[in-house]
């Protein structure tokens, strides 16, 4: 079985030694680049499974690097995981806005990083195989999100998810009317050894609801225990 092979954009050659170091001994192939542009080059050349991204990069930053991966029809698909000092919640919003799948701020643990690549990778191999035993396509009157593609259409317009935001809109999807704790969210999207805490999914829905506009209100809060997608039978 051919190996992942893990995209490194990351300027600060300590750091990205000790990410290559730590992806190799997992048994992962790397690809390096130093630079947004460098990067951007790397992944139009020779598409990765999955790319670490930093923000703070010489000349491109990395949130224009993930914008333009996430515009390029042969690289939206990726899953980026953003490694970065930059921790502030404004951050961590805009980088999975633009469509980034996981927000690891430095320092971080290797292991940390090493689960978080392995569930972005499940998740992508999942997204593009969905189970047999479940519909590849939802419909719910004027929502229609269709898991092969990866695509969502409401009121026929099309509507741009990252692949977490995706994998929590057909959780709640495919059960109108059914309150979610954000635990139980965690445990069905990621797998219940992701670290991860609940304001991840907080971030994560209001990042839908934005996309969602005018109908933001499909996906409801339930104060105290979590979310739900609203039944509209």
């Amino acid at each position: 079985m051919a190996r992942a092979v893990i995209l490194v954009i990351e300027d600060d050659p300590d750091i990205r030694e000790l990410l290559v170091y730590t992806l190799g001994k997992e048994g992962y192939q790397t690809e390096q680049a130093a630079s947004g542009e460098a990067g951007l080059k790397s992944a139009k050349e020779n598409p990765a499974d999955l790319i670490i991204l930093d923000i703070m990069l010489p000349g491109i930053d990395g949130l224009e690097v993930l914008r333009r991966l996430k515009h390029d029809q042969r690289l939206h698909a990726i899953p980026v995981l953003i490694a970065s000092a930059r921790g502030e919640e404004t951050d961590i919003v805009a980088g999975l806005e633009l469509g980034a799948d996981d927000y690891v701020t430095k320092p971080f643990s290797p292991r940390v990083l090493v689960a978080r690549v392995r569930t972005a990778l499940r998740r992508a191999s999942e997204a593009a195989a969905p189970q047999s035993d479940e519909s590849p396509v939802l419909t719910i009157h004027d929502f229609v999100l269709d898991v092969p593609r990866h695509e969502l259409s409401l009121g026929g317009r099309m509507i741009d998810l990252s692949a977490t935001e995706f994998a929590i809109l057909e959780h709640l999807a495919r059960s109108p009317g059914r309150v979610f704790t954000r635990t139980q969210m965690i445990d069905a999207i990621r797998g219940h050894d992701y670290p991860v805490t609940d304001r991840s999914i907080d971030v994560q829905v209001l990042g839908i609801r934005k996309k969602l506009g005018d109908r933001a209100d499909l996906l409801e809060t339930v104060r105290g225990v979590g979310y739900r997608f609203r039944d509209e039978q």
